[in-house]
C-alpha cells in the first residue's frame, strides 16, 4: 500500500476589535455669580466650553442669545480670543479643537465680563423689579462636531450639521 500526504498550513488568527471615538463638552459657569444691575458695573459672566479628554479633533460652537430688551441694558458682549463667528449666523461662533491629552476649557466672554451701561435709569430697574419689564437675559449653548471626513463644507453648512446632530450642552 501506498501513503497519501496532503501539504497544510494556516495562519495564526488576526482579531480586530474596534473602539469608539466620541466627542464629549460640558457648558459651565460659576453658580456664586452677583448677577445684580447697577448702572456702570461690570458683572462677572464666566461661560467656558470644556472638551474633555479623549475627544475627537472636532469644531465646537458656542451660541449666545440675548434677550430683545439686552441692548436697553447691557454694553454689547464681546467673545474671547480664540472665537470666530459663524458669517451669517448670529451670535454663534467657533473654534478648532484639536485632541489633547487633557481636558481643554475655552472661555465664552472677552475678560468674563459684561457691563452695565451707565445709562440705565431708576425707572427702567424699577420696571424690572416690577416684573412689568422683563429682566434682560443672556443664553449660552455648545455644539460640536467632529471635524474629520468633512470634505469641502465651509462653517455654515459644518454649523448647520452641528444643530442637527447634536443634543446642545447648556
Amino acid at each position: 500500500g501506498g501513503t497519501i500526504a496532503w501539504l497544510t498550513d494556516h495562519t495564526a488568527e488576526v482579531k480586530n476589535t474596534f473602539t469608539v471615538g466620541t466627542i464629549d463638552i460640558d457648558l459651565t459657569e460659576s453658580e456664586d455669580l452677583d448677577l445684580k444691575m447697577t448702572p456702570g458695573k461690570t458683572i462677572t459672566k464666566d461661560p467656558k466650553v470644556t472638551v474633555e479628554d479623549g475627544s475627537e479633533d472636532s469644531y465646537v460652537f458656542v451660541k449666545i442669545e440675548a434677550s430683545e430688551n439686552y441692548k436697553d441694558y447691557l454694553e454689547p458682549y464681546q467673545v474671547a480670543e480664540g472665537w470666530t463667528a459663524v458669517p451669517g449666523a448670529d451670535g454663534v461662533y467657533y473654534r478648532e479643537y484639536k485632541a489633547a491629552d487633557s481636558a481643554v476649557e475655552y472661555p465664552v466672554l472677552k475678560d468674563n465680563q459684561v457691563k452695565v451701561l451707565t445709562s440705565v435709569t431708576k425707572a427702567q430697574m424699577d420696571a424690572v423689579k416690577a416684573g412689568t419689564t422683563p429682566a434682560p437675559t443672556l443664553t449660552f449653548t455648545a455644539y460640536a462636531i467632529q471635524s474629520a471626513d468633512l470634505g469641502t463644507a465651509d462653517i455654515g453648512e459644518i454649523w448647520a450639521m452641528a444643530q442637527e446632530g447634536a443634543a446642545p450642552q447648556g
